[in-house]
Order: structure tokens, then sequence, then C-alpha cells
């Protein structure tokens, strides 16, 4: 495991509301060994205490990863969700979480990541009774830092068995490249794009993205420019919604309107001002 101050990475994309309730939430992300690094993103922390103050709901957009989350005395695996995650934060709480490299969790499902999206299954359904005891074994503990421990131990242990055959798995490695070229590539506006990056036809691609991501290549693209739309507005710049739009890749404001609200659930003006309301409460 890193040291606390190589392992603690930047700040989510995806928080509708990033800068609210900094004295009672705390959101922290570590990066796993250096033997995880292909298979699993980062593990990340939340934890809050509204005790005596009302319930506040917070938002974050979906990523095209498989997540597995430990909360409430149980652990459950999460395919790609297709909407915003709502939640209704009250009382005193921590949440811990595995957000895993597009096509790192194949090899331990062994199964096309379709058949996770828009659901989740309990932990034990695929790693057995091994699972409850990684439960059992964050649950214990409320150090950040040594659930990450727990979390090495208990992948790493499954690399020689569940792992052995497809731990060199090439297709993973590549999936993990397009996707990051897909998410800081704003160049990248259609799966045409891609086809032309990858040199792939386009039903190869979408099988792969199915098989291994749990979703269409569109949809991954699509997401990720709408994600740099929320990033720009949370920058409080100036944006010519019609210009901003085609930079997209949308055929006109109106298409970019709908889809960004919605995800959002509210126009990208409309958020712009709710942002600007926080700011100057």
């Amino acid at each position: 495991m890193k040291s606390e101050a190589e392992s603690v990475i930047s700040a989510p994309r995806g928080v509708l509301r990033p800068d609210s309730g900094e004295e009672w939430f705390q959101h922290c992300r570590h990066l796993p060994c250096q033997r995880l690094t292909r298979l699993v993103a980062h593990y990340w922390y939340v934890a809050w205490d509204r005790r005596n103050l009302p319930p506040v709901e917070q938002s974050t957009l979906p990523h095209p990863n498989i997540h597995i989350v430990i909360e409430n005395g149980a652990a459950r695996v999460y395919g790609v969700q297709s909407t915003r995650f709502i939640r209704s934060l009250s009382e005193q709480d921590r949440v811990f979480g595995i957000k895993f490299q597009p096509g790192g969790f194949y090899p331990f499902y062994k199964r096309a990541m379709t058949q996770l999206a828009n659901t989740s299954m309990a932990l034990e359904d695929v790693f057995g009774t091994a699972g409850l005891q990684f439960c059992d074994d964050i649950l214990s503990t409320k150090d950040g830092t040594t659930m990450c421990e727990i979390a090495d131990v208990f992948l790493c242990s499954h690399l020689s068995t569940s792992v052995t055959s497809t731990a060199g798995d090439g297709q993973i490695k590549q999936i993990t490249a397009w996707m990051r070229e897909i998410e800081q590539n704003r160049q990248i506006l259609s799966v045409e794009d891609l086809m032309r990056l990858t040199q792939l036809e386009k039903r190869s691609l979408q099988r792969l993205f199915y098989r291994y991501v749990g979703t269409g290549p569109k949809w991954v693209i699509q997401r990720y420019r709408l994600h740099e739309a929320v990033a720009q507005i949370q920058k409080g710049k100036s944006v010519n919604w019609s210009e901003f739009a085609q930079e997209l890749g949308y055929f006109d404001q109106t298409h970019f309107t709908r889809d960004f609200k919605r995800l959002v659930g509210m126009t990208p003006a409309v958020y712009a001002q709710s942002l600007q309301a926080i700011t100057t409460d």
C-alpha cells in the first residue's frame, strides 16, 4: 500500500454539488497496490455526520465502471448505471467502495458486463463466502487507509485463483486505453471517430464494449462529453450554449439541452444558476 501522500488522488468528477457540505462530508480516494492498477481505478470512502441537521440530497453522474459498494452491513456489485445516482444523506454513516477500471471486473465475473447493467448483485454471488468475510473485515474498521489495505489483500488473493486464466488478457488493457482516450480527447464525438482510432468495425467495437464495459461505445462517448459540460459549468465560465453543443458533437442546442436535462435533472442554464446560488449563500 502506498503512503497517504502518494495514494490520495484528485477530486472526483461527476459530483453535481462538489463544494457543498465540506464541514460535515468527507470523500477520499486512494490508489490500489501496484499489482491491481490494471484492474482497479481506485478505492473510495465517504462519510457524513448530519446529526441534528436535516437530510440533504447528493447526486452523482454515472461513469462506465463497475463498483463494489459496502454499506448498511452488506456488500454489493453495481453494474454501469444509465441514470444519475441520488442519495439522501442523514444522521451519521459511511460507505466504502471499489471502482474498477473499464473491463477490470471481467476477470472476476467472467461474464458479459451487460448482465450487470442498471442492476446489482450480492458480493458473495461472485466471490462466495470470501465476499462475506471481506464485507465483515471492512465493516470492522473505521480507518479508510486500513480498508484499502484489506481490499488490496482480498482482490490480490483472487488473482491467483479466479483471475489466473485471464490475467494476461490484452483486451482489458486495450479497453482501458480506449476509455481514457474517449474521456480526455474531446475530438472523439461519435462511434465513427472511435472506429478510426481503434481501426475496428462498429459491430466489433460494440461487442467488446458490451462484454468488458457493460454498455455501448455511443453511450460512453456521450456520457463523457456531458461530464465535460458539467465540468465547464462548474468552473463558472461564460458559455455560448449553441457553440458548446456543437463542440460536444451535438447537431444543435436543443438535442444537447434535452440530453443534459435527462441526465442532470435540469437544463444547463438552470444548473449554472443553481451553482451560483450555492456560492452566494
